[in-house]
């Protein structure tokens, strides 16, 4: 919709209102599994442990384990790019390197790294041993940093057994550089072109670039420093089968830990970040992931996003989909998430109206135990049997067998008939991949959040809501 000022009042209280619920009793979801991360163990390793200040060759203890650092140290001025309190900061042909080896292989390694202030830029290499520091081998293409904001370099290692790193400042005398963040996937954890893990751990990738943390809302994972990052903080490896929702900050991190706890992998896309499909340069690329779940986007997606998303759905992925009610604009730009999911799926360049439905402007306060019978494995999948969908202040959708043969209601209004109209949550299939939609972001909402935001408990609301979110994402990850 056009946003005009004639709306704003409305806007400003359908946003902070729209997922407000009435508490009942929670109950947890099932889950049967415990964790497991496809991370080598310690890593991501954000250098925020232990401390070195003088460029002296030494070796310090980090989360990851031991690191010799030489002609570097951990740096935390201002002057130094850094996520977090610290980072290396190297200077000359300085190497920073691990003195232990994951034993787990590598798949893809990914480094973060800048120029340290205004200094020029530098190149750098990344070199991988096999024979515990023996010899190395460099690996990828040398790395220039020449800007003093951190971006992502990203190498396909793809080793088996006993594997570690050292990186290679080789060039830029004295100008020092920043590097930070370094993540190791185990090899074969679906990373690149190398296998999922044997266990049949999924990767989700959940979205929190396109104004998820607009206005009141929190639709992400995780939130730090006002930041939804790539990697929730603490690390998903610390998650056991009684890790509680609260462990991230994030108003859906109920919905991440409890995959998490199942036995999958789950990140964040951060604002900034790009949405792209087929691109191996970015480390985030729709390829690396089974899932895509958006809830309630905010900013419009550009027509080389929408491409990418519907191919990637089109070659085998899953996309879940949360929309809001009408006039549920959070940043004032004039479009709200109806809008947005509407413009994906009738102006783009791959299909028109492809998953065979459309978001319509509405908004809608009701409990609905209004649910399709039969087999449905999002509503009696392996988390439970769906009875109910709570909406407080969501969209419903129409449903347009012609243009999709494959759509299919889930959950509709009380007073619909079980066709075509007023679905409260619909699923359909495009090319190979699967898409599932929610029309109200409340039923996610787990209740925790950035601080100064306010949100509500729907997660917990009933049983149902985190029964059908978890079913959904199983099986639009081809479990169930």
């Amino acid at each position: 919709m056009k946003f005009t000022p004639l709306l704003a009042t409305a806007l400003l209280t359908l946003s902070v209102a729209c997922s407000k619920v009435e508490p009942m009793p929670s109950a947890a979801p099932s889950v049967t599994t415990a964790a497991a991360d496809v991370s080598a163990a310690g890593f991501p390793e954000s250098f925020e442990a232990g401390t070195k200040t003088a460029y002296t060759t030494g070796s310090v203890t980090l989360g990851s384990g031991s690191w010799t650092l030489n002609d570097a140290l951990l740096g935390n001025t201002t002057a130094d790019a850094k996520t977090g309190s610290q980072s290396v900061r190297v200077r000359n042909v300085g190497t920073v390197g691990m003195n232990f080896n994951t034993t787990t292989g590598a798949g893809v390694v990914t480094v973060d790294h800048a120029t340290y202030g205004t200094d020029a830029s530098s190149q750098w290499e990344l070199w991988v041993s096999q024979n515990s520091g023996s010899s190395y081998v460099k690996v990828g293409s040398t790395i220039t940093s020449s800007s003093a904001t951190l971006s992502t370099a990203s190498f396909s290692v793809n080793l088996s057994g006993s594997v570690r790193l050292q990186i290679r400042k080789i060039s830029g005398g004295t100008n020092r550089i920043n590097i930070d963040n370094v993540t190791v996937e185990q090899y074969g954890s679906g990373g690149g072109t190398t296998p999922p893990p044997a266990t049949g751990g999924k990767k989700f990738l959940f979205d929190g670039s396109h104004g998820e943390l607009a206005g009141n809302a929190d639709w992400v994972l995780d939130v730090n420093s006002g930041v939804a990052s790539r990697y929730p903080s603490p690390a998903q490896s610390g998650i056991t089968s009684t890790t509680a929702e609260s462990y991230w900050t994030g108003a859906i991190s109920a919905w991440g830990v409890a995959l998490a706890k199942q036995g999958h992998t789950v990140e964040q896309l951060p604002a900034g970040a790009a949405i792209s499909y087929g691109n191996t340069a970015n480390p985030q690329d729709l390829s690396y992931y089974s899932v895509f779940v958006v809830d309630e986007p905010n900013i419009i997606f550009t027509a080389a996003e929408k491409t990418a998303i519907l191919r990637f759905v089109q070659n085998g992925g899953g996309l879940f989909m949360i929309s809001d009610h009408d006039i549920s604009d959070r940043n004032n730009d004039g479009y709200d998430s109806p809008d947005i999911w509407n413009d994906l799926m009738q102006n783009n360049s791959v299909q028109a109206n492809p998953f065979g439905f459309t978001v319509n402007l509405d908004n809608i306060v009701e409990n609905s135990s209004n649910v399709r019978t039969g087999t449905n494995p999002i509503l009696n999948g392996s988390q439970g049997a769906v009875s109910q969908l709570s909406f407080h202040n969501g969209a419903t959708m129409t449903l347009n067998p012609t243009a999709n043969s494959t759509v299919q209601g889930l959950i509709w209004r009380s007073s619909a008939t079980q066709g075509n109209n007023l679905a409260m949550a619909a699923s359909s299939t495009f090319g190979s991949g699967r898409v599932v939609i929610i029309g109200d972001s409340s039923p996610a909402d787990d209740g925790t959040g950035s601080p100064g935001n306010t949100v509500y408990d729907g997660w917990g609301e009933n049983v149902s809501h985190p029964r059908l979110h978890l079913n959904a994402s199983l099986w639009l990850a081809k479990l169930q």
